[in-house]
């Protein structure tokens, strides 16, 4: 796992966010949640995370989007700082599940058909119009596709050796009623079974407005 702090100022709170599979920070550089460090880590060839700051912050807020939602939720259990809320966004503790995830012949296909061309087929799913689309374009992740493949070969591995990620660490969740990544019928299915409360919005899987609320607003501190 890879990390990068978008704010480190010596702040009594982190803000926490795993984001999804294929991210990098350039996305989500110019949020700034009120009040706290924030922190984003990328990258899941490996869940290890041994840079995290243990005992540093009185108190830790947690974001996950997408298979960042997987991710946090093997993170969690090991924080020894008190978890104050943790909220995912577009993902599930399941990412690849016929029921409560990505549905398995759909990953099989985007890893065997990965390529360029199908990345940016991938990230205009993802937003929700072609402005959006041209507004994501601007601020795209800088990764190679191989790197990519094999992110998703690793996540894929640590699947079959570690099926079900721990999921009661979360306390809310938010599924975009127009995200064509992750079927939001699965991700309500995943959060009722797990009795975690879910908002559902009018959201696509990349959303501007969602992280704005999520990674900015939401922290405001008379909100």
């Amino acid at each position: 796992m890879k990390h990068e702090y978008i704010i480190r100022e010596n702040h009594p709170c982190l803000l926490l966010f795993f984001a999804g599979w294929a991210a990098d920070a350039t996305p989500f550089r110019t949020y700034r949640p009120e009040g706290h460090d924030f922190l984003l880590c990328y990258d899941y060839r490996t869940l290890e995370a041994d840079f995290l700051p243990l005992r540093t912050y009185q108190e830790i807020n947690v974001v996950g989007w997408s298979m960042g939602v997987w991710a946090a939720s093997h993170v969690m259990p090991c924080l020894d700082t008190p978890i104050g809320r943790s909220i995912a966004l577009n993902g599930t503790p399941f990412p690849v599940d016929p029921q409560l995830g990505i549905p398995p012949a759909i990953w099989q296909g985007t890893l065997d058909g990965l390529s360029p061309a199908s990345l940016h087929k991938f990230c205009r799913r993802m937003c929700a119009d072609t402005e959006a689309f041209h507004r994501f374009l601007r601020v795209s992740p800088h990764r190679p596709v191989e790197e990519l493949a094999e992110e998703m070969r690793a996540i894929g591995q640590q699947l079959e050796a570690c099926p079900a990620a721990p999921a009661g660490h979360w306390t809310e969740a938010v599924a975009g009623c127009q995200d064509r990544i992750v079927p939001p019928p699965n991700q309500q299915r995943a959060w009722e079974t797990w009795g975690v409360p879910l908002r559902l919005t009018d959201d696509a899987h990349y959303s501007e407005k969602m992280f704005q609320e999520y990674l900015q607003d939401t922290w405001k501190k008379n909100k």
